[in-house]
């Protein structure tokens, strides 16, 4: 470990002292070298104890600084393993950190361009437009065609720090792992792998300019969303640079109604894009929190989304969709036991679960939903619900799976609070529909054969040359069958005959006996056991061999 390393150590541990989150581990599986290292640091108590659990960790993420931050934002996603009110606590966490220097960002944009800002750019604004904790923006204009851009670059140093700061959180993560025991719900190391993950690709901003391009290009003619233009050639992996786009924050609804917006269709083009990335293009936006979307100033009775970083994305197998739309679908229809069988077949949950214990489970945690009006029910709490009870039947939830919940959580309530009453299930009961029937019969048969087309027309040559290969081995494989046919039939022949003839010497050696034994001529008894007993060696020595056929 390096001294800076071993300072950052020190710097967590005093911090999670200091807001007691020590206190949390249950004293039952606390170690004694533990007690002892706390005893030690006796100078860095709780100094406060006022505040709840949530609350406490909530605060300590926020001194610790960016990664922290981020780390605990993206554990007020996981519902599955948290309670509501410390998810709730952790959600309130805010990415703003102070802008680093506007010199150090300038060397930087010019060390990914290999050549002086002014060579692609005019009118560079030192002050930024927006600084968080991995990256910083500034606004220029691109001197090739006078378009108004954006350059994002990430902070100097940060993928250093991310990486110290993540090999302390793995760390803490396993010795708290190992407190708690592997069966335990909360899964640190399970967690923080997740977070690795997600944020290694946020460091890579080429990967993030792909992925806006991929997204606008799912979009290009869509009237409810529009990702701004990513000049690619000006794109790295610590810089990247954009169309700069103009637009009403999506959470700023006094600005959105002052402008006459129909919140109505906006709201409900907020679902239909959801599932339409979702389960159309298995490609969706997985951080549409409010900083993220923007609202366009353009004809607000027809308004449409403007989506920024793209840096996580998320994606489903095939499989995947179709169990969650047959589960939402069965949960409207009330099917709990289809919804018990859905999670064994996709393998969330093992195979040996008992199904009727978890139909029952199931049951438990939806009824009650439906007592509320069809316009109160959130599919993203639904889902939640489903993954927690699922936990108790020893579900892992898969990565790709937490961002679809996350997402969902996210539109549902960036649509409720633009529109109370919007009903999501009117919203998208008809796509998905619509999709699951494209999935089954006919339809769905017709798009198989059509995909595989180009297959079969580039096989097709082949055709004639592999009909007759298997012809002929087929012809080669009937009279080796033939050959084994026939030794075989022989073989049981033969077998037949000497059982035969073992059988008949068995009785006429008995016969004998017993004619002796009730005092008959000795020529007849002795007649018929030296009769059986040559029938017996006859027998025997006619007894087929050992074969392999």
């Amino acid at each position: 470990m390096t001294v800076k390393s071993i300072k950052r150590a020190y710097q967590v541990i005093r911090t999670t002292l200091h807001y007691g989150l020590d206190d949390l581990i249950p004293s039952k599986v606390t170690p004694w070298y533990f007690k002892l290292l706390r005893g030690c640091l006796f100078w860095l108590r709780n100094k406060h104890k006022d505040k709840v659990g949530g609350e406490r960790l909530k605060l300590a993420m926020q001194e610790l600084g960016p990664v922290y931050i981020k780390f605990g934002q993206m554990l007020s996603t996981r519902r599955d393993l948290l309670s509501d009110e410390w998810a709730e606590e952790l959600a309130m966490l805010q990415d703003r950190v102070p802008p680093f220097d506007s010199a150090i960002a300038r060397a930087s944009i010019e060390q990914e361009l290999n050549a002086p800002i002014e060579t692609y750019f005019d009118d560079f604004e030192d002050t930024p437009l927006a600084s968080a904790s991995i990256s910083q923006v500034h606004t220029a204009t691109l001197k090739s065609n006078g378009a108004k851009v954006v350059l994002k670059v990430l902070r100097p140093d940060v993928e250093q720090k991310v990486h110290a700061d993540i090999q302390l959180m793995s760390q803490a993560a396993n010795f708290l792992e190992s407190l708690l025991g592997a069966n335990n719900r909360l899964r640190p190391a399970e967690v923080v792998e997740d977070y690795r993950t997600t944020i290694e690709g946020e460091l890579n901003l080429k990967l993030e300019a792909l992925n806006a391009i991929k997204l606008r290009n799912n979009f290009l003619d869509s009237n409810a969303l529009y990702i701004p233009f990513m000049y690619e050639e000006l794109c790295f992996t610590r810089l990247i640079v954009m169309e700069r786009i103009d637009g009403v924050p999506v959470s700023d609804k006094a600005a959105l109604e002052a402008q006459g917006t129909n919140l109505k269709l906006l709201a409900e083009r907020g679902v239909e894009l959801f599932f339409t990335q979702v389960f159309r293009d298995n490609f969706f936006h997985a951080d549409m929190h409010p900083g993220n979307i923007f609202v366009s100033r353009e004809h607000p009775n027809d308004p449409f989304y403007i989506g920024l970083d793209c840096g996580i994305m998320g994606t489903l197998t095939d499989e995947d969709k179709r169990y969650l739309a047959e589960n939402f679908l069965a949960f409207f229809n009330r099917d709990y036991r289809r919804i018990a069988q859905l999670y064994i077949e996709s393998g969330w949950v093992s195979a040996d679960t008992d199904i009727s214990a978890f139909e029952q489970a199931v049951k438990v945690v939806c009824e009650p939903m439906f007592n509320k009006p069809l316009d109160e029910i959130s599919f993203g709490h639904v889902l939640l619900e489903l993954f927690r009870t699922a936990r108790r039947f020893d579900m892992v939830v898969q990565p790709q799976l937490v961002l679809l919940e996350k997402t969902l959580l996210y539109i549902e309530g960036l649509g409720r609070q633009l529109y109370p009453q919007l009903d999501l299930w009117q919203t998208a009961k008809p796509f998905l529909e619509d999709w699951m029937a494209e999935q089954v019969g006919p339809k769905a048969m017709a798009g198989k054969i059509k995909q595989q087309l180009p297959y079969w027309a580039d096989q097709l040559p082949e055709l004639p040359e592999l009909i007759y290969d298997n012809l002929k081995m087929g012809r080669n494989l009937a009279k080796t069958h033939n050959k084994l046919l026939d030794r075989y039939l022989k073989h049981q022949q033969k077998a037949h005959k000497s059982n035969y003839l073992l059988i008949t010497s068995a009785i006429l050696v008995i016969c004998g006996t017993i004619l002796l034994n009730q005092d008959a001529t000795l020529w007849a008894s002795y007649g018929s056991i030296g009769t059986g007993l040559i029938l017996w060696v006859l027998g025997w020595r006619s007894r087929p061999k050992n074969r392999k056929f």
